[in-house]
C-alpha cells in the first residue's frame, strides 16, 4: 500500500519537474544559408553567427582568431622606423555573453570581438614597439549553455584577411556539436 501511494505521489512530481525545465540545446546548428560574417579591424576579428535550435539558457560565444602580425620597432630618436622582427603568430580571443531572454523561439545572431594583439619584442627596451595590422588566417567559434559547449565552428581563411568585411568566399568552416 505505502509503495501504491509512493507512487502516485513521485510521477506526477517528476513528471511535472520534467516538463518545467526547459531543455538544454538538443539540436543547436547554424541558421541560414549565410550564417556567419566576420570583419577584419586591423589590429581584431568580428565575427558574427546566427544560431537554432538553442535551448533557453544564458550563452556565451567565444572567437579565437589566429594570425599574422605586421610590427614596427621604433628607435629612441624616433625618425628610424625599421620593420618588426617578424613577430610570432598572434592568437586573440573575446567573448559575448547573451541573456537567455534575448533568444527567441532558440533563434538568436551575437556578434563578438577579439581583444588586440599585445606589442612584438623590439631589440631594446627604449624602442616603441607597434603592431599595425593582423592577417587572419583561422577562427574558432565556440557556443556554451550552461557551462557545456553546444556548438563549435572551426573556420579557415584563404587568402588571409585584409582590412574589411571577409567575403563569403574568403572562408571555409565546419561545426561539430
Amino acid at each position: 500500500m505505502l509503495r501504491r501511494i509512493f507512487l502516485i505521489l513521485t510521477v506526477p512530481l517528476a513528471a511535472v519537474i520534467t516538463l518545467a525545465a526547459p531543455a538544454l540545446a538538443q539540436n543547436a546548428h547554424l541558421k541560414g544559408s549565410h550564417p556567419l560574417s566576420f570583419t577584419d579591424n586591423g589590429l581584431t576579428l568580428t565575427g558574427t553567427a546566427s544560431y537554432a535550435g538553442l535551448g533557453n539558457f544564458d550563452t556565451v560565444q567565444t572567437l579565437t582568431a589566429t594570425g599574422q602580425p605586421t610590427a614596427t620597432c621604433t628607435n629612441p630618436s624616433g625618425v628610424n622606423k625599421p620593420p618588426g622582427h617578424n613577430p610570432a603568430q598572434v592568437t586573440l580571443t573575446g567573448a559575448t555573453a547573451i541573456p537567455a531572454s534575448a533568444i527567441k523561439n532558440g533563434n538568436v545572431t551575437i556578434t563578438t570581438t577579439t581583444k588586440p594583439p599585445v606589442a612584438p619584442d623590439c631589440p631594446g627596451s627604449s624602442w616603441t614597439e607597434n603592431i599595425t595590422d593582423v592577417a587572419f588566417t583561422s577562427a574558432t567559434i565556440t557556443l556554451s549553455q550552461q557551462g557545456a559547449t553546444v556548438i563549435t565552428v572551426n573556420v579557415t581563411f584563404s587568402p588571409p584577411t585584409s582590412n574589411g568585411p571577409v567575403p563569403g568566399s574568403g572562408f571555409t568552416f565546419t561545426t561539430s556539436p
